[in-house]
């Protein structure tokens, strides 16, 4: 079966990936649908962290997709990624929000992005409230199973691997959404629930989860939070970390020292835990981001993502 996410697909090519969309103001129409299915980019961002959480708009947009499609690279239509209005500053409040990652895969969604991510803790909360609890790629072994868990057993933390990198939880997603879902993605409601599953983590899944780190809590922390299984790329936000060092003006790269400094850092932990770092890049500097490993490109021109694919032989249409 061929990839569904089209994104995941380049990724897995050690291809970069270039999106379009803002953090607030997308029109979430059918028509608007139709029209972005020819879009350059290989993903589309909708903004719900600062934007509207508008569920029954983003079902007619993503169905627009549908109906645009397929892509000239014959995917069924562009990744769709949502920015979520929950921030990730801690465990409870990502359980408390979990609605809000179910209502977004609900409308067929391939991926979605956790801004202000600070702990571990509420890094791997977010996986497993975005996974089925069928799928147990990853989970801690030595958990009760169900069947203990109905006699009362009770439920700890997961603990670490023997490299000490942390085991999640039993996924917290449940049936209902598949059937909408699925017909989005154009397979079955048992392959949806079997696919809708994050990769890297599972070789198969189709399904893509981000980080922002934009808070001098998720930078210091980022390395624990980048070995949480279940991540497929990051980035640094530099508008609300700057914002937080003080700056009213967005910095831009170059930046500042310590947001230098924290950028590097970010990426140096991506590298290390095989997550892709997300970053903007002009027409300039896209070759020289490229050669240095940032693998997905914002900045919403066309014009860069064209010398990145040349830079990198891309094969895949666009």
């Amino acid at each position: 079966m061929a990839r569904i996410n089209r994104a995941i697909e380049l990724l897995g090519q050690d291809q970069a990936i270039y999106y379009v969309g803002g953090h607030t103001g997308h029109v979430l129409t059918h028509e608007r649908g139709e029209i972005d299915a020819g879009t350059f980019a290989d993903y589309i961002n909708v903004g719900m962290e600062h934007g509207a959480f508008d569920m029954t708009g983003l079902a007619h947009y993503i169905a627009g997709l549908a109906a645009g499609g397929p892509t000239r690279s014959g995917h069924r239509m562009p990744t769709v990624i949502v920015e979520a209005p929950v921030n990730g500053t801690d465990e409870a409040n990502i359980r408390f929000n979990a609605w809000q990652f179910r209502l977004i895969l609900g409308q067929g969604a391939h991926g979605i992005l956790l801004c202000q991510a600070e702990t571990a803790d509420a890094v791997r909360a977010f996986v497993e409230s975005c996974r089925y609890p069928n799928n147990l790629i990853g989970v801690d072994p030595t958990l009760p199973s169900a069947v203990a868990r109905l006699s009362g057993a009770d439920r700890p933390r997961p603990g670490r691997q023997a490299d000490g990198r942390p085991l999640l939880g039993v996924g917290t997603r449940g049936r209902g959404s598949e059937p909408t879902a699925a017909k989005v993605w154009g397979v079955t409601g048992e392959e949806y629930m079997a696919l809708c599953d994050p990769w890297p983590l599972n070789p198969k899944g189709e399904l893509l989860l981000g980080v922002k780190l934009e808070s001098p809590e998720g930078v210091a922390n980022c390395d624990e939070i980048l070995a949480v299984p279940g991540l497929g790329f990051a980035e640094m936000g530099p508008g609300d970390l700057g914002l937080s060092l003080g700056y009213v003006a967005v910095p831009r790269d170059p930046y500042p020292a310590e947001m230098k400094a924290a950028r590097d850092r970010i990426f140096a932990a991506c590298k290390r835990h095989g997550i892709a770092f997300l970053e903007g890049a002009t027409p300039d500097n896209v070759a020289a981001k490229l050669d240095a490993g940032v693998r997905v490109i914002a900045g919403h021109r066309e014009d860069t993502a064209k010398i990145g694919r040349a830079h990198s032989r891309r094969a895949m249409p666009v």
